[in-house]
């Protein structure tokens, strides 16, 4: 393991990695029960989507692990999936399961195509340095406000967007309880700080039926069949429709920018980037959830993507490949041990998100705040992730923000080519679609 993940270099050890591949599965495992839950209600069997999430996720992660090198995780993206049964599905689209997974299909060979030519990671690399921070802290917020909601400290607001939700009842108990824990464990240096709080809290919880253990409980099951929706593709004649171009289209755009977004302000945070701002190796990461994508269309489950999940994992000491091969041997068990993983509350892994959160603030520092045309659309780029719900539309105002500003202030020759022509698809996007 030394001379292959070189853990000595990237000073960290196989206890450390371990125990952070451990928390990025604990604080991502939220998936293997609201993934099937979604695709089933498009009519797609439950648990053959269960074992295509936990497989995919795998066969992604375990890519990423042994090929990029990186501690980052993969599986079904949210959000993505949302698109997939309620608006391709569900919605006013209106077309069947089947088609949907051949969009996903479609966009995962497509995105191989364009990692051969280093397309994706051409974006990456145009991405500003000062956006690349911001990126980071507005994930900071994002996820932090995904672990608040998740908890139930706070909920959707009666005229404001959010409010304060009812703090004695017990999933807000549960986690503000988890979050102190984890506070205290970190102020004392103690290691895996943010999977201990997790476990603490999954425990305390069973007490105030936050918890729940159903009756007849196993703790271990076989993985359920892939039959019901593996490989099932429709036929050239739909696969050639405008219908499917948008669906394709749309999956592509929020895909490459959620991972984009996501590799950026992770490997932000863990120090990654070079003085360039790029990430070495950044078209292996790419490649790990475009093979991943395409795997899990194949096996019956929506687009996989990088989680950013995985800054848990970066944030407890994860800085090589074999964080990402424990999430891997995590997912593997999860097969096995599916009840155990899935009774989990998200009021448990809430407070790993919001101190991970945290984590995610400290490059708001290396921000020049002095100089407006980098100020603004670094602002933009941190407010908008958690006020959109959307890493994507984040950078998109960050973007457009940056070569707007700079073009207006006659500062043209900062702005690449990449960037110019991103800024328009952009715009075009928004306007058109």
């Amino acid at each position: 393991m030394e001379s292959f993940f070189r853990l000595k270099e990237h000073n960290t050890t196989v206890k450390t990695e371990v125990l952070a591949g451990i928390t990025t599965f604990m604080t991502m495992a939220y998936i293997l029960a609201v993934n099937p839950g979604m695709l089933s209600a498009t009519g797609m069997d439950a648990g053959g989507v269960f074992t295509a999430t936990v497989v995919s996720s795998m066969i992604a992660t375990l890519i990423m692990a042994l090929y990029a090198k990186y501690p980052f995780a993969l599986a079904p993206g949210m959000g993505l999936n949302a698109f997939f049964a309620f608006t391709v599905v569900l919605g006013p689209m209106g077309k069947s399961w089947q088609f949907a997974l051949t969009a996903v299909l479609i966009e995962g060979i497509i995105f191989i195509l364009l990692s051969f030519v280093k397309a994706r990671e051409a974006i990456f690399d145009s991405i500003p340095m000062n956006l690349k921070h911001a990126v980071s802290v507005g994930i900071g917020l994002f996820i932090a406000i995904i672990g608040l909601s998740g908890a139930g400290i706070v909920v959707p607001g009666n005229g404001t967007v959010l409010a304060l939700g009812d703090l004695t009842s017990g999933p807000v108990a549960v986690a503000l309880f988890g979050i102190l824990v984890t506070g205290v464990l970190l102020a004392k240096n103690v290691s895996g700080a943010i999977l201990i709080g997790i476990i603490a809290s999954t425990l305390i919880g069973i007490p105030l039926g936050v918890t729940m253990i159903p009756e007849g409980f196993s703790i271990l099951s076989l993985p359920p069949s892939l039959a019901p929706v593996a490989f099932k593709f429709v036929g050239m004649e739909e696969i050639l429709s405008m219908e499917m171009l948008v669906v394709v289209f749309t999956f592509l755009f929020v895909d490459i920018f959620d991972t984009v977004g996501t590799l950026a302000g992770v490997s932000s945070k863990a120090g990654f980037l070079d003085k360039d701002g790029k990430l070495p190796r950044v078209g292996k990461a790419l490649m790990a959830d475009a093979v991943g994508t395409v795997a899990g269309a194949c096996l019956g489950t929506s687009t996989v993507t990088t989680y950013v999940e995985s800054a848990a994992g970066v944030a407890g000491g994860g800085r090589t490949g074999l964080t990402s091969l424990a999430t891997a041997g995590m997912f593997a068990l999860a097969l096995f041990f599916a009840p155990l993983f899935t009774m989990i509350p998200a009021a448990a892994t809430g407070p790993a998100l919001v101190i991970v959160g945290l984590f995610m603030m400290s490059p708001i520092k290396k921000i020049d705040f002095e100089d407006f045309t980098e100020a603004i659309p670094a602002f933009l780029t941190i407010v908008m992730m958690p006020f959109a719900y959307s890493i994507a539309d984040g950078i998109v105002f960050g973007m457009v923000s940056y070569v707007i500003l700079k073009a207006l202030t006659g500062r043209t020759k900062e702005i690449s080519k990449v960037m110019w022509l991103l800024a328009v698809l952009f715009v075009l996007k928004f306007v058109l679609m």
